[in-house]
């Protein structure tokens, strides 16, 4: 099972979080896994709309800071905004030089759109809705031509193998493309494995994103911050397909509106930006629509009408794939999960606390989302962070380590999943309440009883367990039976100690500071 061959840093996950940390870590070797094809399973390729960054003549880092910790709801580190956006500008350069063909105006520079709670038209596209594709495809290619990179596709990383010394982490258990095992030593291993989405029955992420990461990283004793807050994107097609197609922001940010069956724009009532209120918000008022029978839709006609193909191509597509045609026709849309802003403890270098273990990308909290991340800061936080570990990386002095045995997790069968999925939804969606989510506890106990620890359970139980504990609504965490937000915001710290998830709570802003 074992494998004989060293490397410094194996990095787990291939969207843009784990590739631009693994082409920063050099000169230290890099064995990069991604279950599938390169990209095929990245969230970051599905992503439309680009990174923001205060690109503008109008904007400034500071002001994309202060937007950044008010969308978060008192969660966010401040320190962590204030690097992200000041890093931000230099990070679209960095990827322009490489390729990525960024949209710019007649004159030569940045064409900027605005989306949701962004006080200024900051994000960075390309062709409307293309920037994701766009952007995987340029770090493939520099991936391919990066000397100090080993890339093994259709290599699963299953487990952390632990520090005999009791040191940390010595390197991971992965499934090889043959369906057999593999113990692969490593001074350093990132885990860059996304999000949460595959929880969910609805999502707009690979179903394959089910938490690996934080089940790992709980395992090898990194701490879990504020699971309890999941992302729903407002726009998700409503077609019935799984994953559910995405209706990007940038289309709200053109002048699209959200209108019930009647016509009439019912956020208007909610909120003052209307349809470019905080992603929580706008979810909320999506849902509670399809809720009372109304529907939800998505009208775009006389925002973008016979441009479509050409300024969205994506969701245009996406829309004509399921008889549905935008120009002329208004878009069903439910609200999905999307973002997970909670997920492994870290610093602002991607460092868990535990020895060899770092954490980047979406599976990450590191202080830049809190309660409520603002659209189009998650391509930029992998980015920025992603570099920060690479570079911690790559300037670290080699460990000596003493590689043990890892076993690989149990799976769970499709039938439970589905069960687990459905529940998700049901109890740890849009809108939350403590019968409901003790339900989920109870169903989640009951699944680990019957088929052991897997990792989605695992996960799961950290979002629920957190959720019922913070009885409160805070961003994008919205109790039905505690509406008001508390007046000190407080972190959920989770571990697994002895198999159980323990809470600490913490004052808010403290972490990654």
């Amino acid at each position: 099972m074992s494998d004989a061959t060293e490397t410094d840093v194996i990095v787990l996950g291939a969207g843009i979080a784990g590739l631009w940390t693994a082409l920063q870590a050099a000169p230290q070797r890099v064995t990069l896994l991604t279950g599938g094809r390169l990209a095929a399973e990245a969230s970051t390729a599905w992503a439309q709309a680009g990174v923001a960054a205060a690109l503008g003549p109008d904007d400034t880092a500071a002001c994309h800071a202060a937007d950044t910790i008010a969308a978060g709801a008192g969660l966010v580190a401040p320190a962590a905004a204030r690097l992200m956006a000041a890093a931000a500008a230099g990070e679209v350069a960095a990827l322009a030089a490489l390729g990525v063909p960024f949209a710019r105006d007649a004159a030569g520079d940045w064409h900027l759109s605005r989306e949701a709670a962004h006080s200024r038209a900051r994000v960075a596209g390309i062709r409307g809705d293309q920037a994701g594709a766009a952007i995987m495809a340029t770090l493939v290619a520099a991936v391919g031509r990066a000397a100090h990179i080993t890339l093994r596709e259709g290599w699963r990383g299953l487990a952390l193998l632990p520090d005999r010394r009791g040191a940390g982490v010595a390197g991971v258990l992965a499934r090889r493309p043959d369906g057999g095992l593999a113990a692969l030593p490593a001074r350093a291993v990132v885990l860059a494995t996304g999000g949460i989405g595959g929880l969910y029955a609805v999502a707009t992420t690979p179903a394959a994103s089910r938490g690996q990461a934080l089940a790992m990283a709980a395992r090898a004793g990194a701490r879990i911050r504020d699971p309890e807050f999941v992302q729903f994107h407002p726009t998700a097609i409503d077609v019935g397909r799984d994953p559910a197609p995405l209706a990007t922001e940038a289309l709200r940010g053109t002048g699209a509106v959200l209108v019930d069956r009647e016509g009439r724009r019912f956020l208007k009532d909610q909120h003052p930006a209307a349809e470019l209120a905080p992603r929580d918000v706008v979810a909320r008022g999506v849902h509670r629509a399809r809720q009372s029978g109304r529907g939800a839709f998505l009208d775009a006609r006389q925002a973008v009408g016979a441009a479509f193909p050409d300024r969205f191509p994506t969701v245009y597509a996406a829309c004509r794939a399921n008889g549905i045609d935008p120009r002329q026709q208004l878009i069903p849309v439910a609200p999905a999960a999307h973002y997970h802003m909670g997920g492994v403890a870290t610093d602002l270098c991607g460092f868990t606390g535990v020895p060899g273990l770092f954490a980047v990308g979406e599976c990450a909290a590191t202080g830049a989302h809190g309660a409520n991340r603002l659209a189009s800061n998650s391509l930029l936080e992998g980015l920025v962070f992603g570099r920060r570990a690479g570079e911690a990386i790559g300037r670290a002095e080699p460990r000596t380590i003493a590689p043990g045995r890892a076993d690989p997790p149990p799976n769970l069968p499709a039938p439970a999943l589905q069960r687990l999925r459905q529940a998700m939804s049901a109890e740890a969606g849009v809108e939350r309440c403590a019968a409901g989510l003790a339900r989920l506890v109870d169903l989640i106990d009951d699944l680990t009883a019957r088929h052991g620890p897997a990792d989605p359970l695992v996960a799961a139980r950290f979002v629920a367990l957190a959720a019922w504990r913070r009885r409160e609504s805070r961003g994008a965490h919205f109790r039905r039976d505690a509406p008001t937000t508390d007046a000190t915001a407080q972190h959920t710290v989770l571990s697994l100690a002895d198999g159980v998830a323990e809470e600490r709570a913490r004052p808010a802003l403290a972490a990654a500071e």
